[in-house]
């Protein structure tokens, strides 16, 4: 990590983005123009246990980051938002130009407050905020809580994985290099308010997702099966026509291609990472 911050263009600050202040005086001191705003809490399950801190720190720093940019005359922000905004809609893929009023977590609550404020200061102070709706990312570096992560760990070292329900919820799984191509192409896309969906428009059952880790660590998952779990949406599907269209989006990894990779990527990391 200390090798990877070692970049004359790059600077690291600690600090909270509910402080207005700090975020001032980092986009002051640099100069900054831009900003790609991906700071949050995350996750569904957690935000049901914890709504508090989700809003305080999703929807609370992200209006201390917009106003700073607004004091400091900063135009333009690319917002992160997530798919999980569009609840468990039936119809498919998912359209930005579907309503999405019934979100069913407060995670997915405060990614849709986010957006709505990013309308706001987009519309009243002239500001360029393009909001990503991100579907289900994945790759070397992702958080070990999360799902391919987590089962790929607990499926290496044989232990069970906690599968909630029958296996056939379905996620629109995102690969981390097409979502940073996705970021890159939407900065010099900006004018007004925008909403992308970012995803590889593909679904994958949770079944499959086992399966195919299963496949790369050529090792078998010992299966927990469990309750569905409050706040989990049945499926993400994103209709990427717009982002293609638009950006220049055009998804390079299938999933298989990219589970092979995190899974490299985990086995020469695994006993750095525990």
């Amino acid at each position: 990590m200390e090798t990877a911050l070692k970049n004359e263009n790059f600077t690291f600050y600690e600090g909270d983005i509910r402080d207005k202040e700090l975020v001032k005086k980092i986009i002051s001191d640099n100069n900054i123009k831009f900003v790609i705003h991906l700071a949050a809490k995350a996750g569904v399950r957690p935000s049901i246990l914890s709504p508090e801190e989700y809003y305080d720190v999703n929807i609370n720093g992200t209006l201390s980051i917009i106003e700073a940019m607004k004091e400091l005359n900063c135009k333009n922000l690319i917002l992160a938002s997530s798919s999980s905004i569009y609840g468990n809609q039936i119809k498919i893929p998912f359209d930005e130009n579907d309503k999405v009023d019934l979100p069913i977590s407060p995670y997915a609550a405060t990614k849709k407050s986010t957006e709505l404020l990013a309308h706001v200061y987009a519309h009243l102070f002239g500001m360029n905020i393009t909001c990503l709706r991100f579907f289900t990312v994945y790759g070397p570096r992702q958080r070990p809580d999360l799902a391919i992560h987590k089962f790929t760990r607990l499926i290496d070292e044989g232990n069970k994985i906690p599968v909630f329900g029958d296996g056939s919820t379905a996620r629109d799984y995102t690969y981390i290099s097409d979502i940073v191509r996705g970021i890159e192409n939407s900065m010099s896309n900006m004018g007004g308010f925008r909403i992308y969906n970012l995803g590889e428009s593909k679904l994958i059952k949770l079944n499959e997702l086992i399966s195919t880790i299963e496949l790369h660590l050529n090792k078998k998952a010992n299966i927990d099966r469990l309750p569905e779990q409050p706040g989990d949406v049945k499926l993400t599907y994103a209709n990427i026509e717009k982002a293609k269209n638009e950006l220049n989006y055009d998804p390079k990894f299938d999933f298989d291609k990219g589970i092979e990779l995190f899974v490299s990527w985990y086995k020469s990391t695994k006993n750095n990472l525990y």
